[in-house]
C-alpha cells in the first residue's frame, strides 16, 4: 500500500514522499518535491494523491474535489495551447444542423479546420493536431473520397430539413446564382474550362458554380458545372432537380438578369415554377421603350407594370438610381466625343458608330438611354393580385443575401482558387465548403455577427497545457468566457 511520507529537511522545508512498505523495510516511491509553508505543502501532498491513483490504479473513497486539478507550477512545463473550446462549438454546430448522422469525424474535422484556418487538405490534417490536438492519418483521407462524395444528396437533403425546422423554410422562396471558381494551373479539362470569369482569372480554367438559399441566406443546394456552362442555362437544371428530391407545391425562384431567356421563361412555365428575374432595359425593343417612357411617371418610387412575353415587365423609378445613371452617361458620352476626336485602334467607346470607316456618336442610343435613365426592371409571371409589384421589387433585392454567401464562401473558407485536379477531389472540395458555408451562415444568423468576428472571439479560449512532470501527465486549464463568448453560448446552445 502506498502512503504520503512528510519529512524535515536540514534546511527545516517539509519534503513530501511517495512510499510503501515491504517487510518493515521503508522503499521510496517517488520524491514529490519540498515546502516551505503550509499552502505548498497542501499542494505537494494533493499531488501526491495523484501520484498514489496512478500508481494502484485506484481512486480514494474521499476523493478531494480539487486533486485533481491541483498543479505545481515549480514541477511543471508549458505546452502550448489548443483551441478546445472553439472546435467543441464548431462540431455542436455541425451536429446540431445534423452532419453527424451522415459524415464520419474525419470529414467533420475536415469541416471544422476548413472554417477555422482554410488550407489544402493533407495540410488541413496537420492543423487539425496544431489547433486541437486531433490527429488522423493522411490514407484513411484517399480511401474515404469516394464514399464522402456520396453524401452530397443525403447532405442537402439533411440542410433542407434543418432550415424547415430553424428557419421555417416551406419551399416558396428560393435565391439562386452563379459564381465562378478557378484554378491555379492552365491546363483544361472536361470538367476545368475556361469561361468568362467573375474573379477576372479568363487565361485560367474554372468551374460553375450554382447555390440556391432561402430567405434568410441559409444555403440548401449547389451544383457544379464545367467553367464554359453559360449561367442561363444551369438554373432550370438546379431547381428542377430540387423540386424533385422535396415536395415542392409552389416555388417562386429569385435571381438576376443573367438568368433570364424566352427558352428559360417558357420552361418554369411549364415546370409550374414562379419567377422573379432581373430585366435588361437596354435590350427591350423600341416601341416597348418608349411606352414606358410615356406611362412611367418620373417620380421616386413610382411603379408600372407592363404585360410582355417574358411575363409581366415591373418598371420602378428611382431619383437616386437617376443621378447615377445620367453621371454615368455623360462621363460615357465625353469618352465618346474624346475617342471621335482623337481615333485610336481597338478603341471603340459606348455612345459610337462606325459610318464610313469613321466613328460618330450614336445618337439613337444616346436617345434610348436618355428614356431609361433612373429606371429599373423586373420580370414576373405573378399577378398583382397575389403578390404586390412593391413586393416584387423587394424580393429581388433581397439577393444580396446569396451574394453575402458568396462572400464567405470564397473570402472566409477561402473556396478558390482550387489546388486539385482530378473531379473527386473537386467534388469533395466543393462538399466541405458547402457544409462548411451552412454551419458559418447559421452561426451568424443564430449571433448576430460575421464568422470571422466569431471566430477571433472564440479562440480567445484557450486551453493551456502544462505537463506535470512528478506524474508526467498533461493538464489543461482553461480561460474564463468573456461577455461575447458567453452570449454566443446562450445563443448557440453550446456544451460549456
Amino acid at each position: 500500500m502506498y502512503r504520503i511520507r512528510v519529512v524535515k529537511t536540514s534546511s527545516k522545508a517539509s519534503a513530501v514522499q511517495v512510499v510503501r512498505y515491504h517487510n518493515r523495510k521503508r522503499i521510496i516511491i517517488k520524491h514529490i518535491g519540498s515546502a516551505h509553508n503550509e499552502e505548498d505543502l497542501r499542494s505537494l501532498k494533493e499531488i501526491a494523491k495523484r501520484v498514489i491513483e496512478e500508481a494502484s490504479k485506484q481512486i480514494a473513497l474521499f476523493e478531494s474535489q480539487n486533486s485533481l486539478n491541483v498543479i505545481y507550477v515549480e514541477k511543471s512545463d508549458f505546452l502550448g495551447v489548443y483551441y478546445s473550446f472553439l472546435y467543441d462549438a464548431l462540431l455542436s454546430v455541425c451536429n446540431q444542423i445534423g452532419f453527424d448522422g451522415l459524415c464520419s469525424k474525419m470529414l467533420l474535422d475536415l469541416v471544422v479546420i476548413r472554417i477555422v484556418e482554410p488550407a489544402s487538405k493533407l495540410r488541413s490534417i496537420e492543423l487539425l493536431e496544431e489547433y486541437f490536438g486531433i490527429k488522423h492519418r493522411r490514407q484513411n483521407y484517399y480511401q474515404s473520397v469516394p464514399k464522402w462524395i456520396a453524401l452530397k444528396s443525403d447532405i442537402e437533403t439533411q440542410v433542407t430539413a434543418f432550415a424547415r425546422q430553424e428557419y421555417a423554410f416551406d419551399y416558396d422562396l428560393l435565391f439562386y446564382d452563379v459564381t465562378t471558381l478557378y484554378f491555379e494551373t492552365f491546363e483544361e479539362d472536361d470538367l476545368r474550362k475556361q469561361g468568362f470569369s467573375k474573379d477576372n482569372k479568363s487565361q485560367q480554367p474554372q468551374i460553375l458554380v450554382g447555390l440556391m438559399v432561402t430567405k434568410q441566406g441559409f444555403p440548401i443546394s449547389y451544383e457544379v458545372f464545367t467553367g464554359n456552362t453559360f449561367e442561363g442555362h444551369t438554373i432550370l437544371p438546379v431547381v428542377e432537380s430540387f423540386i424533385k428530391k422535396h415536395p415542392v407545391n409552389r416555388l417562386t425562384i429569385v435571381a438576376d438578369a443573367a438568368m433570364i431567356s424566352t427558352e428559360n421563361i417558357k420552361a418554369l412555365k411549364q415546370s409550374a415554377i414562379h419567377y422573379i428575374v432581373g430585366a435588361r432595359l437596354g435590350n427591350l425593343s423600341a416601341n416597348l421603350i418608349d411606352k414606358i417612357d410615356k406611362k412611367l411617371c418620373r417620380q421616386d418610387g413610382k411603379i408600372l407594370r407592363v404585360k410582355t412575353d417574358n411575363g409581366y415587365l415591373i418598371c420602378n423609378f428611382s431619383n437616386q438610381r437617376y443621378r447615377k445613371d445620367k453621371h454615368e452617361m455623360l462621363k460615357q458620352i465625353e469618352k465618346a466625343k474624346l475617342a471621335i476626336a482623337q481615333p485610336a485602334k481597338n478603341k471603340k467607346p459606348k455612345f459610337t458608330k462606325s459610318k464610313n470607316q469613321k466613328l460618330e456618336l450614336n445618337e439613337s442610343l444616346i436617345e434610348k438611354t436618355l428614356k431609361l435613365l433612373g429606371v429599373k426592371g423586373y420580370y414576373t409571371d405573378l399577378k398583382e393580385s397575389e403578390v404586390p409589384d412593391q413586393t416584387i421589387i423587394d424580393r429581388y433585392h433581397e439577393l444580396y443575401k446569396i451574394e453575402q454567401a458568396f462572400r464567405i464562401s470564397k473570402h472566409d473558407l477561402k473556396t478558390r482558387p482550387i489546388y486539385h485536379y482530378k473531379e473527386d477531389p473537386i467534388q469533395l472540395h466543393m462538399l466541405i465548403c458547402f457544409i462548411a458555408l451552412a454551419c458559418s451562415k447559421h452561426i451568424e444568423l443564430k449571433t448576430g455577427t460575421s464568422i470571422k468576428s466569431f471566430l477571433t472571439k472564440c479562440k480567445e479560449i484557450q486551453d493551456a497545457r502544462m505537463l506535470n512532470k512528478i506524474t508526467n501527465k498533461e493538464i489543461r486549464i482553461r480561460k474564463s468566457y468573456t461577455s461575447d463568448v458567453s452570449e454566443f453560448i446562450y445563443k448557440l446552445d453550446l456544451p460549456h
